[in-house]
This record gives C-alpha cells, sequence and structure tokens, in this order.
C-alpha cells in the first residue's frame, strides 16, 4: 500500500452502482449499516438512463418467475416474492413520480429515466450511503475481511456484494469484472451469452431480405415451444423488434424461429372466402390487404405463384399458409454485446443462497442482479430483478 492511499473501513463495499448496487445499498443502509458504493464510471445508473429508449421501464405489473431463465427456474422465486413490483410502486408513489402503462403490463416513466436515478440517490442520502465514482478495482482479497484495492483509496468491509452487472452495452461501461471475482474466489459461473439481442442472416440471406429493411409486423416469433407475440422489424442486417429480441434469448445457433406473420387470422377460412366473394383477384392484391405490400410482393416472389385466388388449389393452399403463418428463418448468429440489453448466464445459481445471495463457499461475498445466471425478458423483468435481488441481499449483509 503506498503512503498516498487512505484505508476506509465499511460495513459493507457494493461494487457497482447501478439498478441492484444502488437498491442494495438503500437496504443495507436503512439498517444502519455502514455502506459504501464504488463504480469505474464517472455517473451512477447510467444503463438504467437509456432503458425503456430513455424512460425507463422500471418494472411490469405481471412479474412472475417463469417472465426469468436460469439454470435453476426456482431460484429467482424467494427474492421477487419479497420484494414486489409492488413493493417499487411504493417508491415511485413515495417520490411522485409519473408514470403510464404500456402493453403486457410494462411500466414507463412519462417523464426522463433520470427520475429514477434520482429516486435511487434520494433514498442512499437518507439511508447515509457513501458512493464513490471513477475508482477502477484494481484488487480484491479477503483476510480476515475484505480488502478493495482502487487506484487511489484501500477499503475494508466485513460484508463485500458483487453488483457489476454482466456484459452486455460495454460503451455504457460494461466489463467482466463479477465474473473474475467469482473465478478468483472459486465459484462457478455459467456459459455467457448476448440476451434481448437482434438476430443476424449470413451475406446470401441479407441479399435476399434487403428489400424488406425497415419494414415492421405485429407478428408471433417462435422458438420450440416459447413464442412471443409483438413486433418484428427486418433490418439491414437480419430481424430485430421486440419479438425477436425475446425470442433471442431461448435461439441457439443451428435453431430455426418460426414467424405468424398473420397471428389473428385463420387463412384458410379467408382464403376459401376470398375465392367465393373475390374469384379473380390475384393472391398478391389480397393478401396486401392485410401485410405490407412490399412484404407480400417478396414472399409471393420467393415461395409462391402469384395468380386469380380461385384459381389455387389445397395443395397450394396450405403452401400460402405456410408462407404466411409457419415462415421459417435460420438466424447465423446476433449482433452480440454491444447491442444486447443484458447477458445471459452468470454466477450460478447453485452457488448463492436464494434468500440472502451469499456465496455458499465464501461468507460475505454476495452477488446481485445481472452478474448471476437469471435474466428476464423483456419488459421491466430485468429491472425489478435488480430491485428485488439488491434488497433482499441489503438485508442480509
Amino acid at each position: 500500500m503506498s503512503s498516498a492511499t487512505v484505508e476506509q473501513q465499511y460495513d459493507v463495499v457494493i461494487i457497482g452502482a447501478g439498478a441492484a448496487g444502488l437498491m442494495c445499498a438503500i437496504s443495507a443502509g436503512q439498517r444502519g449499516r455502514k455502506v459504501l458504493v464504488l463504480d469505474h464510471a464517472e455517473k451512477v445508473g447510467k444503463k438504467i438512463l437509456i432503458a425503456g429508449g430513455g424512460r425507463c421501464n422500471f418494472t411490469n405489473l405481471w412479474v412472475d418467475a417463469e417472465n426469468y431463465i436460469s439454470g435453476n427456474a426456482h431460484f429467482c422465486k424467494s427474492a421477487l416474492s419479497r420484494f414486489s413490483q409492488y413493493d417499487f410502486l411504493n417508491l415511485i408513489d413515495k417520490y411522485q413520480i409519473r408514470y403510464e402503462e404500456r402493453a403486457h403490463g410494462q411500466l414507463f416513466c412519462r417523464d426522463k429515466a433520470s427520475v429514477i436515478v434520482d429516486l435511487l440517490l434520494d433514498e442512499c442520502s437518507l439511508a447515509g450511503v457513501d458512493i464513490h465514482t471513477e475508482q477502477d478495482i484494481q484488487s480484491v482479497h479477503k483476510n480476515e475481511s475484505f480488502q478493495i484495492q482502487t487506484q487511489n483509496n484501500h477499503y475494508c468491509a466485513n460484508s463485500l456484494v458483487i453488483a457489476s452487472g454482466g456484459l452486455s452495452i460495454p460503451k455504457m461501461g460494461a466489463t467482466d469484472i463479477g465474473h473474475r471475482i467469482a473465478e478468483q474466489f472459486g465459484i462457478a459461473c455459467t456459459a455467457l451469452r448476448p440476451g434481448l439481442v437482434s438476430l443476424t442472416l449470413n451475406s446470401s440471406e441479407l441479399n435476399n431480405y434487403a428489400s424488406l429493411s425497415g419494414i415492421s409486423v405485429d407478428a408471433s416469433v417462435s422458438h420450440k415451444t416459447q413464442f412471443f407475440r409483438e413486433a418484428v422489424l427486418f433490418t439491414h442486417k437480419g430481424l430485430s423488434g421486440p419479438a425477436i429480441l425475446q425470442i433471442s434469448n431461448y435461439w441457439t445457433p443451428g435453431d430455426h424461429i418460426e414467424i405468424n406473420l398473420l397471428p389473428d387470422t385463420d387463412l384458410q377460412q379467408q382464403i376459401e372466402q376470398w375465392q367465393q366473394d373475390k374469384p379473380n383477384t390475384e393472391l398478391k392484391t389480397l393478401m396486401s390487404t392485410l401485410l405490407s405490400k412490399r412484404l407480400v410482393e417478396w414472399l409471393i416472389s420467393l415461395y409462391l405463384e402469384n395468380k386469380p385466388i380461385r384459381q389455387y388449389q389445397k395443395t397450394e393452399i396450405q403452401k400460402i399458409i405456410n408462407s404466411f403463418q409457419h415462415w421459417q428463418i435460420m438466424p447465423s448468429g446476433t449482433t452480440g454485446y454491444s447491442k444486447a440489453e443484458v447477458t445471459l448466464g452468470g454466477i450460478d445459481t447453485h452457488e448463492l443462497s436464494s434468500r440472502t445471495f451469499e456465496a455458499k463457499k465464501q461468507p460475505g461475498l454476495y452477488f446481485i442482479g445481472e452478474v448471476i445466471d437469471v435474466t428476464g425478458w423483456l419488459g421491466g423483468y430485468n429491472l425489478q430483478w435488480a430491485w428485488a435481488s439488491g434488497y433482499c441481499a441489503g438485508q442480509a449483509v
């Protein structure tokens, strides 16, 4: 330790000033613990500020364990029940933050996402929490207590909480420090990959799809038994939009996804009706009353023959149905961590207490939020996991 280094003693040091870290600090500070939050960024809550397009989709009315992906499906249940979406809404109401409900129970701020960060900082202040930004963690050791060394400070704490997030959106400061600390203490980590991310197509497929770029359609997207009904956006790289981001959490390389472009339509019945009412009208014209003309023309040119609707036989009608309602696409990959909203995988939940988030192999060491192998759907579920896991760990440290 250099002569310029200052040693500071805390009950709890939290690495990461994001949603989970700040909530943990509030929860612990309210119990009278002396708490310090460290972050390498120049300001706290950077991912909160960009969440929900800058309006922060801060939770969801329909939170359930089934909305999360983990190697242990039961792990998240305890925390989600002990700090629910309604508990966070109590905080929202306390600060008179205006919000609105959107599709699928998603709750967004009516104003900028900064109101959520301000709420967290105000609660930290009330709880006596110290926050030090621009602190690069150089080393972490455990003697009688945890020793945390930054570029110019040395901190000691009986409890160390890792709330450093995942690898997604590195331009926001994402690092693998949480996974490295876990490895240092012999704590297992499951395989990591980008989640809630756009899917890409190989170059030959992209040439075929180029004319669709910019089209958005309300569709149902499925992979095996999992499906989502939301918007699909065709891009210059492949497929995006909420339904694609959702299914990306379940897709694995080498698998196809299936898109139903007309999830509310009985296309068999519709075609039979057209054959009666508009027998001489071409398929392209009729389908363009249901979907984007550009998309219809492209699909027909690729998979079907365009002719008057009366001329289609049963086998041809089935091919139309398959093309529009069972359209199978084989993605080549994803746009990676730079565009991913979350990281799938993380600290193996079997290594942690589901009640306290303490590592079973290392007393006093806790992991919360995105760094754990618990990933929520799009729609406020990941922030609710951050609030819940942070609160519960804060009650234990």
